[in-house]
């Protein structure tokens, strides 16, 4: 998925192409399941996700933007 800059989304324009990407994505996941001791989820890489959200509670959290620290 490439794109511009735009807000505070990351660019994608210079990201690896899939057949350097998805090997190093496996590797990633097996070292952070060997460090945890226990076999890591994943799902399919550059799929289309679909999430959703349920807020439950009385929270609201505000964040600086300008202040990257």
């Amino acid at each position: 998925m490439a794109s511009t800059k735009k807000g505070n989304r990351p660019s994608y324009i210079r990201a690896a192409k899939h057949e350097t990407a998805i090997p190093l994505y496996e590797y990633f996941c097996n070292e952070l399941s060997i460090a945890l001791g226990k076999e890591v989820g994943t799902g399919e890489f550059g799929a289309d996700m679909k999430v959703e959200l349920l807020n439950n509670g009385p929270v609201t959290i505000c964040m600086d933007t300008k202040n990257k620290e």
